[in-house]
């Protein structure tokens, strides 16, 4: 995957059809990094990484997503091919997600970025109030 600034060097593959390249604006490889990046996305595929989950029980994991949310983010990872959904004919209905080998690889790049970003949090405030605090001088340096 092209994803630096440089320009590919070859920009096709033996059959001579265009390689995947994130930085071209129609390049469909943009569209499943959205879905895997999504607030939602990157929460499911984290938590489905621990075992497989019922809906309820995933969406008691995943604090603030809604009912509709949730459902929109599982079929839309699931038509990507990085969640199964297992559907078992009992009543009730029993329906189980979990990663396929795809969504299982990605989920482990996205939880390793998401211990990186908790790790990391104090820097990001620290950087935040500085930014805030020259702004606000700013301001205050224009207004006088």
């Amino acid at each position: 995957m092209q994803v630096s600034g440089e320009p590919a060097k070859n920009s096709k593959n033996a059959k001579g059809v265009k390689k995947p390249d994130v930085n071209d604006a129609m390049c469909p490889s943009r569209l499943v990094l959205e879905h895997v990046t999504s607030r939602w996305g990157v929460l499911i595929l984290i938590a489905l990484l621990d075992r497989s989950y019922r809906f309820s029980e995933l969406r008691r994991k995943i604090t603030g997503v809604s009912e509709k949310m949730l459902t929109q983010t599982l079929q839309t990872l699931e038509r990507d091919g990085f969640v199964h959904r297992d559907a078992q004919p009992v009543i009730p209905p029993r329906v189980d997600y979990s990663l396929t080998p795809l969504g299982a690889e990605a989920a482990r790049l996205i939880a390793e970025l998401g211990r990186w970003t908790e790790d990391r949090l104090a820097a990001v405030e620290e950087a935040r109030g500085r930014y805030d605090e020259r702004r606000a001088e700013s301001r205050r340096a224009m207004s006088q």
